[in-house]
């Protein structure tokens, strides 16, 4: 068996750890649940009628739903970090590192079974939005599209989260720490609201922040956008499907050879 298959084979046992750990522990699986729905309503029901009185071309509760599948997502991430921590904590990286494993495999593992916890968040994500009125507009292909942009997003960040837990090894540290950077990010964004209604500086930041392309990304594809709205003047906005994926990229580039070469090193202490 070549070393990639190994690799492959490696990760594909831990990743059914992983998976089947939240199995055995489904409260986890409950709240990380909870959270979206309770944006969903919160913003629909509470705040929707102040908020959705600015201007976003759309029915305000199609323009929220894709903000909050993004949101929530990259919040989601935050497990990934949280996780790898936890099992340093507790001695489980020792145990893995006396197995004839892929090193990377452990990592690898740990973000592709993520991913199957943001599958369960954006089905009922999904679900809740039907509920309270949000409509996919665009066709099945498309639809699909816009949730697989959301998990590849999710995907690239996770890697960033793996990389924290591993600096700093403690899950408390690790929420503190994810928190200090992913609130900001998707709050300056149009997550909640259209950039335009937003001040200058906060204004061009959020045309270039990722997570608001991912937003754009989202509505584009699932058809919650105003035809007859005025074309953004960012090139991240008019295009926010390629400028996430070039994120994507850059993250993985830079995140993945990274996560790998730290979890050696804690692995080695």
């Amino acid at each position: 068996m070549s070393v990639v298959a190994e690799g492959a084979s490696d990760a594909w046992v831990i990743t059914r750890r992983n998976l089947r750990k939240i199995l055995r522990v489904p409260d986890v699986l409950v709240f990380t649940t909870l959270s979206p729905i309770m944006f969903v309503l919160l913003f629909a029901y509470v705040f929707g009628n102040a908020i959705g009185s600015q201007d976003t071309g759309v029915d305000y509760t199609e323009f929220l739903v894709p903000g909050i599948f993004a949101q929530t997502v990259v919040f989601g991430a935050t497990f990934t970090g949280y996780s790898l921590a936890e099992d340093l904590q507790k001695g489980i990286i020792d145990r893995f590192r006396s197995l004839p494993m892929s090193s990377s495999s452990v990592v690898l593992g740990r973000t592709v079974a993520d991913i199957g916890i943001n599958i369960v968040s954006l089905v009922v994500m999904a679900l809740t939005g039907l509920v309270v009125g949000w409509r996919i507009r665009s066709s099945v292909l498309d639809a699909l599209a816009g949730f697989v942009v959301l998990l590849l997003f999710a995907f690239a960040v996770s890697w960033i989260m793996a990389s924290v837990a591993l600096l700093v090894r403690t899950p408390e540290v690790v929420n503190n720490a994810s928190f200090i950077v992913i609130f900001p990010l998707t709050f300056i964004a149009n997550t909640f609201v259209s950039i335009s209604n937003l001040p200058g500086p906060l204004a061009t930041f959020a045309n270039w922040n990722p997570v608001s392309s991912v937003c754009q990304a989202a509505r584009e594809l699932f058809g919650n956008t105003d035809p007859a709205a005025p074309v953004p003047d960012a090139w991240s906005m008019q295009h926010p499907v390629p400028y996430t994926l070039i994120w994507v990229v850059i993250i993985l580039a830079v995140f993945v050879p990274l996560s790998i070469r730290l979890y050696r090193r804690a692995a080695s202490r």
